[in-house]
């Protein structure tokens, strides 16, 4: 199983999800206002792509217009060897693990700075492991020398926090977390996880209503 940086941050927040992404995605119920909140993300995220001037975009799509990783992989290091200044979206690999770096910026000494955009106020715990998850994958092919959680400032400010120091210390903690991400989405048996905080921490679950649904029937069979 491919594990991509939503994979993980899915399968962090809660094993049955992941599961289910995997095995019953018909289960996925994304309410309205969610779907709103995912659009402005990425009409944030594209605006932020020009921050530092003229990019290029690696996204490539196939014929049926799903995301081509292949494609992104191959764009992505023909960049880097053409020591391009600027790349949104560059795609990493190492492994079975994967993931799309919002943007790359060359600095003065010839490495690069990562920026991972957010649409929000502040930077909340999750975007920090994000983030380190990506460093993570990166790191295998490039030199990373700051990282940066981009979030919004007043009126149309971009302001990019500085969160290196952060995304280091999280790496040591990082192999056992991808392992037992990958273990729960691996699994043949749909994980035996009770409903709780995970359930809309840090965000609302899309298969909430499928979980709470069997909660209660559970606890009509024990009645």
């Amino acid at each position: 199983m491919r594990l991509t940086k939503c994979d993980f941050m899915r399968g962090v927040q809660c094993p049955k999800m992941l599961w289910l992404d995997k095995h019953n995605p018909q289960y996925k119920v994304i309410p309205p206002d969610v779907r709103d909140r995912l659009e402005a993300g990425n009409d944030f995220g594209d605006r932020a792509m020009g921050m530092w001037g003229t990019y290029v975009e690696m996204t490539a799509r196939t014929p049926s217009g799903r995301i081509d990783c292949s494609a992104m992989l191959f764009n992505t290091q023909a960049h880097l060897q053409k020591k391009t200044p600027v790349l949104c979206e560059a795609a990493f690999a190492v492994g079975d693990l994967y993931c799309a770096v919002d943007i790359l910026r060359l600095d003065e000494e010839g490495c690069y700075q990562m920026y991972e955009v957010k649409d929000a106020e502040a930077v909340e715990p999750q975007f920090v492991l994000d983030a380190a998850f990506q460093y993570y994958v990166a790191t295998r092919s490039i030199k990373i020398s700051r990282v940066y959680i981009v979030i919004h400032g007043e009126g149309d400010l971009l302001v990019p926090c500085d969160v290196t120091d952060l995304i280091i210390a999280t790496q040591k903690g990082l192999p056992a977390m991808i392992n037992r991400v990958h273990a729960a989405g691996d699994t043949l048996d749909e994980p035996n996880v009770c409903c709780g905080k995970q359930c809309k921490t840090p965000y609302r679950c899309w298969y909430w209503d499928y979980c709470h649904t069997q909660k209660r029937r559970n606890k009509y069979e024990r009645i």
